[in-house]
């Protein structure tokens, strides 16, 4: 382990000088290209020195083009104002994770300069946040304002273009959410091509609706609205009874019941109903229970009969033929000198021992592409969820990206105030 560490600290400092040879660095350009900095670069560059001092070369004159240093919150006061790109938290691990809200429309009334100034100063924001032991990020591309699957396209393909060029090694996870139809269709061309597409992945938020991994609706109101609150319904046992003022529907509260509803009579006539015979084998008025309100077609065949015999009759007196043919029932078995019936139900099969053949070559591991990607997404469902707020996104930038607010110091405010109060 120490040989392998002073090899990489020899190639870290050869990376410095070849840079240093190609013209002086200033304080800043210093501070970026630290230990870390020119690990990752070699790491993406295969431990070549010239490559990743020629990398680290363009990166630094990309950041000096852009301007990083002079990114301030006042210049995207109308992005910070809409949630438009910012920082949701940190994961469990600490990895920060930023959501990407943009519409079609940015495009048409901002430059493609301009993005990549508002994608660039959310990096730097989420790198400032950053723990000393955490060196990658998670992105969130909401496409669900976007109706052009080509425009997406292109907007998703410069963002993953610049991460990978100028922040290698940076990127955990990247989901995009809700994609227009056509989407896939050209992420199947591009992706190839792309090199952080395994890092990449697709996910639909409808997969998540009823996902009792967050199911915290109370926090979100639109969401909560939708739900079925059950405290509406009133506790009274009687619903009412129907136009014909012949039934009333009534609800059990017995959970284990046969049905959670039965039926009552509120005339009593018989004219109306059948014969009022307290036989239990007849349908009375007064006799409709949860077993013989339903259809006898789809009743058991112990429902069907009468209590006294299954075969419907008693030992008195056989039971006729129907005229409709009845479900077939298992023959009867009697065990020692007891007069009970009892009812042979088949068996379930054993499992073999001979499987099929098919079993051997069946993956045990193999998870498809949607189910990885669901399982993926789950960790950073609640802040995709979570609503924005542009004070804690604000409060999280640190001088000078905060812009003037977070450059004055609470003790210049101070004084002032008490200057003021003089006069």
């Amino acid at each position: 382990m120490g040989k392998k560490d002073q090899k990489g600290e020899g190639r870290v400092e050869a990376v410095l000088q070849l840079l240093r040879k190609q013209a002086p660095l200033t304080v800043k350009q210093e501070k970026f290209c630290n230990n870390a900095c020119v690990e990752r670069f070699l790491r993406a560059k295969g431990d070549s020195v010239k490559k990743a001092s020629k990398h680290l070369r363009a990166c630094l004159s990309w950041r000096e083009s852009i301007g990083t240093e002079h990114l301030i919150a006042d210049e995207f006061s109308a992005e910070l104002a809409e949630g438009v790109a910012y920082l949701a938290g940190h994961d469990e691990e600490l990895r920060p994770v930023m959501i990407f809200r943009i519409k079609q429309d940015y495009q048409k009334f901002h430059s493609q300069k301009l993005f990549t100034r508002l994608l660039v100063f959310t990096l730097e924001v989420a790198i400032q946040t950053m723990a000393r032991t955490v060196e990658q990020f998670v992105l969130l591309f909401d496409a669900g304002f976007f109706r052009s699957a080509s425009a997406f396209t292109n907007l998703l393909l410069a963002a993953l273009k610049i991460v990978a060029e100028y922040y290698p090694g940076r990127l955990h996870k990247a989901f995009v959410i809700d994609p227009p139809s056509l989407f896939s269709y050209l992420w199947k061309g591009v992706r190839p091509f792309l090199e952080l597409s395994p890092a990449t992945m697709v996910v639909s938020s409808l997969d998540f609706e009823e996902s009792l991994e967050f199911n915290d609706f109370s926090t979100y109101p639109r969401a909560s609205s939708l739900r079925f609150d059950p405290s509406s319904i009133p506790s009274a046992g009687k619903i009412g009874s129907c136009s014909s003022s012949r039934f009333s529907f009534t609800v059990s509260h017995h959970f284990d019941s046969l049905k959670p509803w039965y039926l009552t009579l509120t005339d009593t006539s018989g004219s109306k109903v059948g014969p009022t015979s307290p036989s239990p084998s007849l349908l009375g008025p007064a006799l409709i229970s949860p077993l013989n309100a339903r259809s006898l077609s789809f009743a058991s065949p112990a429902a069907r009969t009468p209590r006294g015999s299954i075969y419907g009759g008693t030992a008195s007196r056989p039971a006729k033929k129907s005229l409709f043919a009845s479900t077939p029932l298992p023959e009867r078995t009697k065990y020692g000198n007891n007069d009970g019936v009892s009812i042979n139900h088949p068996r379930t099969p054993r499992p073999s021992f001979l499987q099929s053949p098919a079993l051997f070559f069946r993956k045990e591991c193999h998870v498809s592409k949607t189910d990885k990607s669901r399982e993926s997404f789950l960790p950073f469902l609640k802040f995709y969820r979570r609503p924005y707020d542009e004070m804690i996104y604000r409060s999280k930038m640190r001088p000078p990206l905060g812009g003037l607010i977070s450059i004055v110091s609470p003790q210049l405010k101070r004084r002032h105030m008490s200057v003021s109060q003089r006069f």
